[in-house]
Order: structure tokens, then sequence, then C-alpha cells
């Protein structure tokens, strides 16, 4: 019998998953949040965070890693080397981070299959195991499109982008990781960017898309990929069916897109209170690992 702090005893079947974040210094009280959600909502599944990143110092990835062993989780922190990018485009609109989760399956263990890449801006409300054990075939992502802008930004992206799918969002992403080694080349990636890089409005989303969109299995946005934003549309779109007490026992995961995030100020959307509530859940865990 396996039990942590802050949580009822575990059973002794457990399932396991592999998840990937990219990220800087500055988002790591985020991540905390979005992982202490997953734990609370996913008891029996223990994790391996692989953290890909380039410049945060080691005491903190040392703080982090206690703080996620409080939870059961293992940190892997993945160094990234400026060599990885010697021939891409990197500036304030294209930072070295836009291009992580795009090349993680060559910076990635070998012996891993698969990864749940999920962004730092979410929360994880219901179990993750339908998603994690989703069989995607020979396609290299499985992904969400928010559907409510669906038509429109299919159109926009055929002109803009030249793609012929549907415009999906980047920030829940299952990975083929043995099909994306086959396939995903960084000189591609690198390229497109060059060519493109005064019309691409959300660079790596763009990319993803344009390059691969063709290649990516839709899952149901309602479910794994809500925009926390648009409640209403949502409930319109469902007839009146998704309303609050649908959406907290069928949606798995909220995420908080958009310039509005619920941790700062005068957010106005309606999920803003349930994120509060985790964060100061996780910071009271957080109050707990010990600072050098």
């Amino acid at each position: 019998m396996k039990s942590w702090d802050g949580g009822p005893p575990l059973s002794c079947t457990f399932s396991f998953m592999d998840i990937l974040a990219t990220l800087n210094r500055n988002y790591i009280p985020q991540l905390k949040v979005m992982l202490f959600s997953m734990r609370m909502s996913n008891p029996e599944t223990d994790c391996t965070i692989y953290l890909m990143n380039q410049d945060i110092p080691q005491d903190e990835l040392d703080t982090l890693s206690t703080w996620l062993s409080l939870i059961g989780y293992n940190l892997s922190a993945i160094q990234v080397d400026d060599s990885c990018f010697s021939d891409a485009v990197v500036t304030k609109q294209y930072p070295k981070e836009m291009y992580y989760r795009l090349i993680a399956p060559m910076l990635l263990p070998q012996s891993l299959d698969r990864i749940l890449y999920l962004d730092p801006d979410i929360l994880i409300i219901n179990l993750l195991d339908k998603l994690w054990n989703l069989d995607i075939g020979d396609n290299l992502f499985a992904a969400a499109v928010h559907t409510d802008k669906k038509e429109l930004a299919a159109a926009i992206n055929s002109l803009r982008l030249g793609t012929k799918t549907p415009y999906f969002n980047s920030g829940v992403l299952l990975m083929n990781l043995q099909k994306c080694r086959e396939e995903i080349r960084t000189e591609d990636i690198f390229s497109f960017v060059r060519e493109h890089a005064s019309g691409l409005v959300l660079p790596d989303q763009d990319v993803l898309n344009a390059l691969y969109g063709n290649r990516i299995m839709e899952i149901d946005d309602f479910i794994w990929n809500y925009d926390a934003r648009m409640y209403s549309s949502y409930l319109m779109r469902s007839l009146g069916t998704a309303d609050i007490a649908w959406v907290m026992e069928n949606t798995s995961i909220l995420h908080f897109c958009g310039r509005q995030k619920p941790w700062k100020p005068n957010y106005q959307h309606r999920f803003g209170i349930l994120y509060m509530h985790y964060m100061r859940l996780a910071e009271r865990l957080g109050s707990s690992v010990p600072h050098d």
C-alpha cells in the first residue's frame, strides 16, 4: 500500500505516464499547479516529468525535484544545448523554447515510445488514462481543435500557411515518439521558420500545423483541451449539456489559453476560482520544501 502526503491511500494497482514540459524558470510555479492538479485527479498514476529547458539553475531544479517527490513524481531535467539551434531563427519573437516540443523526440531518451506534452497553463481535473492509452496508429501526434473557431481558423490558415487540415492546438500533444523520430527533421522545421518568419502568428503551433497537420489524430477538445475562456460557446454547441456540472465530471484538461491568465490580477473567466484553489494547495505543499 502506497500513500503520499496530502491525499488518500492509493491502491496496489498503478499506471504510469511520461509527461513532457518545456519552459523557462518563470513558469515553474504554473508547472507545479498543473502537476499538483494532475496528481489530485489521477491518484493511482505515477509519472516521470521530463522538463526540457536551457537556463533553469540547478538549485531551482533540485527544489522542484524535491517538491515533485512529495507527490510521488520523478523529475528528469533535460538541458538543451545551444548547438541544437545553430541553423535556427532565434529572436525575441522566435525564442529557442518555441522549438523544444517540436524537436523533443530527438532529445528525449530513445527508450520512450510515447509521451504526453502539456502546456503549464493547464489544470487536470479528471483521469488521463484514456488519452494516455489512445491508439493513434501511425500518426505522429494526437491533438485537439478548438471547435468554436474551427471553420474560420481552417480557412485563414489555408491561405496563411497552405494547410488543408483543421488547425490543431499544440498545448496538449500525445506524441508517437518512434514515428516522430522517423519522420521529423529539424532542418525542415528551421527552414520553414526562415521562409515564413514574417507571417507566423503562433510560431510553434503554426509550424506543427503546416508541416505535420495531416499526421495528427484529432481528439475531443471538450474532454482533452477545453478552452477555459469559452464556456458559453461550449454550452451553446452542446445544446446546454456541457454546463459546469458536466465539465467537472467529464472534462479532463482545462486549458487557460490566451493572454489573460488566472494567476494574474483581474482574471474574469469562469474557471479562474478553480485555478486559484489548486494554486493555493500547491503553494502550501511548496512551503514544506526546504530551501538553501
